[in-house]
């Protein structure tokens, strides 16, 4: 698929989506159009089961909204609240590999992904620092931070704009890894690998419950959980699972 602003690589059953739009790959209308479209694309690939997100070149992610493209804030906002929020809820697993600084909407669309993978290097810093402009987070930012490091410390972050670096990051639970300078992606591949290799219907029936639970209250979490139950104990996966755990060998899983 070729596309103005995204860039979709795909390999062994993993999307890698990259923001491509210098210089510090920010989201205006156009971008937020081709990556609706990538994540289209990711989603109907029977083939991808764990998607990448990154930004392109060495010093950042994304930093959040493209203010040069003001005149279009009243379509941006809104679809960048629906395209973060379908990410948080997407049916395949979402690694982002921050490669650089990852601020606002950039820092937002990381926090919408299931695994954060972060370079540790001294200008790569990440927060929600739109009360340094009179703003509030609006793409999902005040809700997906305090749920990932707690409400005072997502307090602080915000009404401060404080920015931090990768291993206070960790520190606090907001990334998984840190990577060293250009590691970023491999690391995030190679988490990425390890996933694949888990059965798909079963990996994706978890992220739906979870994420009904998160969304809709725990009684329709455990719904959805029971339903998801059903669907991978008759699977032919189940099966190979049982299989090769009887043969004493690697299960070899097909998402069927």
């Amino acid at each position: 698929m070729q596309l103005d602003n995204i860039q979709i690589e795909k390999k062994d059953h993993v999307a890698i989506v990259t923001i491509n739009h210098p210089p510090a790959n920010a989201w205006n209308l156009a971008t937020m159009e081709d990556f609706k479209k990538a994540l289209d694309d990711v989603e109907h690939d029977k083939d991808v089961r764990v998607m990448i997100l990154t930004g392109a070149g060495e010093k950042c992610f994304s930093a959040g909204f493209d203010v040069s493209d003001a005149g279009n804030v009243a379509k941006t906002a809104p679809l960048g609240r629906e395209l973060w929020r379908r990410v948080d809820r997407f049916p395949k697993p979402v690694i982002a590999a921050i490669n650089g600084f990852a601020l606002g909407g950039g820092l937002e669309l990381a926090l919408s992904c299931h695994f954060r993978v972060m370079v540790d290097t001294p200008k790569a810093k990440i927060g929600l620092t739109e009360l340094n402009l009179g703003i509030i987070p609006g793409w999902g930012g005040t809700q997906r931070l305090s749920a990932i490091v707690g409400k005072a410390k997502a307090l602080d972050m915000i009404l401060f704009s404080k920015r931090i670096d990768a291993k206070e990051a960790f520190e606090i639970g907001l990334v998984n890894k840190i990577s060293e300078a250009g590691k970023t992606l491999d690391d995030a591949l190679e988490l990425a690998a390890a996933i694949a290799k888990r059965p798909p219907l079963a990996v994706s029936a978890v992220l739906k419950a979870m994420s009904a639970g998160e969304y809709e209250g725990k009684d329709q979490g455990l719904a959805m959980e029971s339903q998801g139950s059903d669907l991978v104990s008759t699977s032919k996966d189940a099966i190979e699972g049982f299989m090769s755990f009887m043969q004493k060998r690697e299960p070899n899983f097909t998402g069927e």
